[in-house]
Order: structure tokens, then sequence, then C-alpha cells
């Protein structure tokens, strides 16, 4: 059970705690109660175990706001193959800045585009040739671990997103290296569209991605681990799949190759979940699959749309996953405007809002920051197309946050939509969503030691115990008030100032926001790496 900070009354407004006195907050800290409610005092340290219960659809608590980085043909990340490695690095630093700028809080991070790698690796994968130009040569540095480093240095969550089954955007094995995987087994892939494909239908295959996954996630201190869209490749017309093979051998008791193909995918999908929660539980295993399942005129479950079906285009049964529990979070591409009849986003994200209920998958909407400023769309040259889809989903207790693609195009910013929505729905930080399915633990409680003022802001320090359930972050609250009582845990983030990573036992934080000679409460709480709080948070009342 977790032990409770002390309170302590501080000696003065600019000094809070004498070091001597931090050596006895710190071992008082696990034994004293909460206070009872009387009048506050200025510079005193409390203890709040007290939540409000409100929630607030313009200042939610936690939400997940992300961004998809996609490496494949340099479409965002390097900005072009055979760039130096400092270059390539200060690329991403830019991007995971560009992040912090509008308040989001993890990034998607292509490391896996086309059976390649973006990670020091022990299987057989090479380096992928959109970092040096060159497949299998190595760029010098480790970019997955850089990104971890710099995301986590920011705040920021990485996911590593992997596309499972494409090895090449074009069809030839010859072009791939010696050692390739899919050189050393012809067998396993085939082509099809103008691309090369590892055959989902092999079991073989399903086993080696997997080991390349959990090789990845044993290594790394990820996030999460993230899937697109492709499991079998888009339809193209007039064209089969050539896996005849694969299910004269492997169809079991499959009597059409439709049902063994979405099988094939579901085996995939449910092995590759338990097998990352074998390897770390902690982290997380998302999909961001095409928008549709299926539609209502194909079966009742289905949604009021028209267009292609995940289920029996690309063979994906996306609601099992949700329904059967193989995934944390699902994150649907809703790349269509309000009102798009063969596919309205507003019917989309309520159905799929139902589709997480009674599950504990979250659902976050997958946005098309690309599609902004579409001369051929009246609806996407509206500048609050993007903000009011963000309404939309706020509106729906099940969706808990949104992604956005391409980062390239949420940069330049088109009619300044992203200014907008962010203005609108990201104007504070927000918490990382809790998985507390995966550890309900609760971290210890940080505790306050010092508000003094630095300049013309106020530097707020604390200190967070290294035992118990490990600490992720630091939340940190502030708000002007004229302190009458001690305030409740805050249940939004009307008043989240920041959201910082725990690194040491003792941090600081230099708030420049406030007015000198008006008074205002801080609180603290850390966040595990599940996004589960401590019980209870520290509070001070001080005079800037």
């Amino acid at each position: 059970m977790e032990q409770l900070p002390a309170t302590r009354e501080l000696p003065s407004r600019r000094t809070v705690l004498s070091a001597a006195a931090v050596a006895g907050a710190v071992m008082a800290a696990w034994s004293s109660t909460a206070p009872a409610a009387a009048a506050v005092t200025r510079n005193k340290v409390y203890t709040v175990s007290g939540r409000n219960t409100g929630s607030s659809s313009v200042y939610p608590r936690s939400e997940f706001r992300g961004l998809w980085v996609a490496s494949v043909v340099n479409i965002d990340w390097p900005s072009k193959a055979g760039l130096g490695v400092s270059a390539q690095q200060a690329e991403l630093r830019s991007i995971l800045d560009l992040a912090v700028s509008r308040n989001l809080n993890a990034v998607l991070l292509q490391v896996r585009p086309a059976a390649d790698r973006m990670w020091r690796a022990t299987l057989g994968e090479p380096w992928s040739r959109y970092l040096t130009g060159t497949q299998g040569k190595d760029p010098g540095y480790d970019p997955l671990a850089y990104a971890i480093s710099e995301a986590h240095r920011r705040g920021l969550a990485l996911h590593a997103w992997i596309n499972p089954f494409r090895v090449a955007m074009d069809t030839s094995l010859s072009s791939l290296v010696a050692d390739h995987p899919a050189r050393k087994h012809p067998s396993w892939s085939f082509a099809y569209g103008g691309r090369r494909y590892y055959n989902p239908g092999i079991p073989a295959v399903r086993t080696y991605i997997r080991s390349v996954v959990v090789d990845l996630v044993k290594r790394y201190d990820v996030d999460g681990i993230h899937f697109d869209d492709y499991f079998y490749p888009y339809p193209v017309a007039g064209a089969g799949i050539p896996d005849g093979a694969a299910y004269a051998a492997y169809r079991g008791s499959w009597t059409t190759v439709a049902r063994w193909r979405i099988d094939n995918i579901n085996l995939f999908v449910r092995d590759t979940y338990n097998a990352i929660k074998a390897a770390k539980r902690r982290v997380v295993f998302g999909i961001g699959p095409f928008g549709i399942w299926r539609n209502r005129s194909s079966t009742p479950l289905g949604s009021a749309t028209s267009g292609l079906e995940s289920y029996t285009a690309l063979y994906s049964d996306t609601r099992r996953w949700v329904r059967d529990g193989w995934v944390d979070y699902i994150l649907p591409q809703l790349y269509w405007y309000q009102g798009y009849k063969p596919a309205d986003y507003n019917v989309l994200v309520s159905w799929w809002a139902k589709q997480v209920s009674g599950t504990p998958v979250k659902l976050y909407t997958g946005e098309a920051a690309y599609k902004v400023g579409d001369a051929t769309t009246a609806a996407w040259r509206d500048p609050n197309e993007l903000r009011d889809h963000l309404a939309k989903g706020r509106s729906l207790a099940a969706v808990r946050g949104q992604a956005f693609y391409n980062t390239t195009a949420f940069r330049a910013n088109k009619l300044n939509a992203i200014g907008i929505l962010k203005a609108r729905h990201y104007a504070r930080p927000a918490l990382p969503v809790p998985f507390t399915q995966l550890n309900a633990t609760r971290p210890y409680t940080p505790v306050i030691t010092k508000a003094v003022r630095e300049g013309s802001g106020i530097r707020l320090t604390w200190l967070s115990s290294s035992n118990g359930e490990p600490i992720k972050h630091i939340a940190i609250w502030r708000w002007e008030s004229t302190g009458p009582v001690v305030p409740y845990i805050q249940s939004t983030a009307t008043n989240l100032r920041a959201v910082r990573r725990r690194t040491t036992a003792a941090q600081s934080w230099l708030d420049t926001g406030v007015v000198p000679g008006h008074t205002y409460w801080y609180m603290i709480q850390s966040i595990s790496q599940t996004g589960t709080d401590s019980s209870r948070a520290t509070a001070i009342f001080i005079r800037a």
C-alpha cells in the first residue's frame, strides 16, 4: 500500500524548505495522513486525497494525441535518403518539437516500412534504404534508440510503427540484399499490384514477423507497437492474390479462401498481442485499420456506409480484434469528411464508439491532415473541418484521442486548420490515457519541496520515490486562487500546465506564466507507464 507524504510548515515564501528540512521531509513523507479541512496556510505543502468528479469536453484530463511519422519512400522522415547522421537527427528533433508545440503527447514513428528496419536488430532484416539510400547500409547510429530518447526527454510517448507484411515497393526479389529473409525463403512472399508482400497464410511467415516485433519490444523502451492498415494488400482490379499453394498446404478445415485469409490475420493479430504481453506487459499494442469494417448492406452489425470493407477487401476482421481484446487500442483511419455519403465521418465515429463499448480497448480516431486544403472537395477547404471532427469525438465518451496523418501536412498547417484545432481543443496538455487493465498499481505520490521565485517566474521542485511502481511522468497543475480551502485532485486538464518525464528523484520546473503579486495553487501527481496516477497529490499555495 502507498505510504503518504508529510505536510510541512515552510519557513518563508521564497525558500520553502532548507536543505536540512528537505531530508526530514523525505524521511517523514510516507507516514503522515492527509490534513483535515482548515484555513489554508501559504507556503505549506498539503497532501490531497479527495478528487473532483467533473469532466470537461474542452480540457479532458487524459487524451491520446498522436502524430504519424511515415518513413516509407521518405514521406515524412528522413526527408530524403542519404542525409548525414546530424541532419537526420535534427529533422527528427524538429518533428518532436512540432508535436510538443501543438500539445500532442505521442509519436507513431514508422521504423519498419518494408521488411527492413531502423534499429539495431539481432535478427536478419536489413537496414532500411530510406535512411542511407542503400538497403543494408548502417546509418551510423541507432535511429529508434535516438528517437525514443529524444521523445521521452520531451515527455512524448514513442510507438514503433510497423508495416507487418510489405516486403518491397517493387516486385523483384533480386532488388533485396542477398541475405534478406525474403530472398532466403522465396516461397514466403508474392508479387501483387506492383509490390511484394509476405504471405500471411504461411505459418512460418507469421512466426517470423512476430519474432521481429518481440525482439524490438524486449530490447527497446518503446511505449507501444503500432500496425498500420496493410495486412493482405488492397485489391487491384482484375488481379488475384497468388496464394493458391499456401491455401492448399495450410487450409485446414476452411472451405473458402476468403475465410482462411481472415483467419490467418486473426491468428497473427491475436498471437502478436499475446507475444508482446509476454515480453513486456506494459507495452501497448494498437492497430490503425482502414475505417470501414463492413457496410450495413453486408451485415446488420456493419456501419451505415457503402465504401470498401476491410473485412472483405483486406481480410481484416477489425471488429473482432476489438471485441476479443486482441489490441489495446484501435485507431481507425477515418479519412473522410462530415456528411460524405459513402463514408460519413460522424457515422463511423459513432459506429466505432459502439464497438469498443464494454471492452477495455481504447478508441482513437485517425485524422486526415493531408486532405486539408484539397481543391476538389469543399469540405476540405473549410478550415474548421478537423476542428469539428474533434468536437464530434469529444461528444462521445468512448473516443479517447486522435492521431494525424501525416507529419508533413500537419506541419504545413494549411488554412491554419491545425492552429484552429489547437486553440479549440489542445490549448492545454493532456495526460496519457490510462490502461489499468495492463497494470493498475498506483505509483507513489511525489512530494513538493520548494516553490520559489526565479526571475519573473516560479520554480517548483519536488522529490519522487524510486520505490514501488515506476513513475513515468509528473503532472503539474497551477491556477490562480485566493486559497480559501485545500483543493481536490484535478479531474480535468483545465489547470494542467505541464507533463514532465520523471528522470531522477529530485526535479524541478520553471513556470514563467505567473503574475508577480498574485497567489496560486500548485499541485502535482505521478503517472505510471500505463497511465495510472498516484492515489494522492501534493499541493502548495504561494504568492508569486
